[in-house]
């Protein structure tokens, strides 16, 4: 099934966030089968392709994903983003459907996941959002959070002003939402009681100093090694720190700086807080952090919902 047959059925909803949100909290309450992430990396191109899978006890059929972000096509006229889900059947093994999404479910779980962590770990009142990047998840990210927040003002940071004035004038119309381009990152994180970090970034780029009572983040890029969003000054100031994976957000993700055994036995991960298990945020002048690094359970949730939702 191709992205265009897709994105005529599936869209990001309301209906997706509690796919997601019960993917999360499987992975607290059930014993999944969720291989490490396979990755290849494409230096000479600025690329990656990783491979992601999950299998959650009782489900009829699980996923198989291959996804790859070239971060230099937009200046190809291409998106950074593609790649393909096969949803398998745990019975038989035999394939149930091959969704040849260009990346569509993927950016969808995606913006769902981070709806979910603002969900369970930003202030209930925010209704100020700061988007740092201005790529396709930027845009997917902002939309699902107007679903779980009462966000009125957006702010937006890019190291393009022109692609930053773009995401202002599409997202204005398309979400009736005030958008301010920010002049630097620090701006836009002094201004929000939400921000989303949505880059390839391999230098951090938001500052401990930054931070006020009340904030929380989001990071979405930190998906490798090599990257990184967060100063480990941001990480050691923050009062809760919420991942979707411990031992993944410290081998890839924003822990992957930190070797203070206090703020890892603190580490909270999202299914226990989507579970019910664990609370985050205790009141609103915390400053709390939920590192996404992208799980398998969100793919295995995705294609069952797609497949559930088109038919077979």
């Amino acid at each position: 099934m191709d992205r265009k047959t897709l994105e005529e059925k599936i869209s990001l909803s309301e209906e997706l966030i509690p796919v997601i949100e019960d993917a999360f909290t499987s992975l607290a309450t059930k014993t999944v089968t969720m291989p490490e992430i396979m990755r290849i990396d494409i230096p000479e191109h600025h690329g990656e392709v990783d491979i992601k899978s999950a299998y959650i006890p009782g489900y009829d059929s699980f996923c198989v994903k291959l996804s790859s972000g070239f971060f230099d096509n937009p200046n190809k006229g291409l998106p950074s983003a593609n790649g393909m889900m096969i949803l398998i059947s745990s019975e038989t093994g035999e394939v149930q459907k091959i969704f040849a999404d260009r990346g569509l479910l993927t950016d969808l779980r995606t913006a769902a996941a981070g709806a979910v962590a603002a969900k369970h770990v930003s202030r209930e009142n925010s209704e100020r959002a700061g988007i740092l990047g201005t790529g396709a998840q930027a845009r997917y990210q902002l939309e699902a959070l107007l679903l779980v927040r009462p966000i009125k003002t957006v702010y937006v940071w890019g190291r393009n002003q022109q692609k930053a004035q773009e995401f202002q004038e599409e997202m204005e119309k398309k979400l009736n939402v005030s958008v301010t381009v920010g002049d630097t990152a620090e701006e836009v994180v002094r201004n929000s009681d939400i921000v989303v970090t949505t880059t390839p970034a391999s230098e951090p780029i938001i500052q401990g100093d930054w931070l006020h009572p009340g904030l929380h983040i989001t990071a979405m890029g930190s998906d490798a090694e090599h990257k990184q969003e967060l100063s480990t000054s941001v990480i050691q100031q923050a009062d809760v720190f919420t991942c979707d994976v411990l031992h993944q957000s410290r081998r890839l993700g924003e822990l992957r700086t930190i070797d203070d055994k206090e703020i890892i036995e603190a580490t909270i991960e999202l299914g226990n807080v989507t579970g019910g298990q664990r609370t985050a945020r205790q009141n609103d002048d915390q400053i709390t952090i939920t590192d996404l690094t992208g799980t398998g359970v969100q793919d295995t949730a995705i294609a069952r919902y797609a497949f559930q939702t088109i038919g077979g």
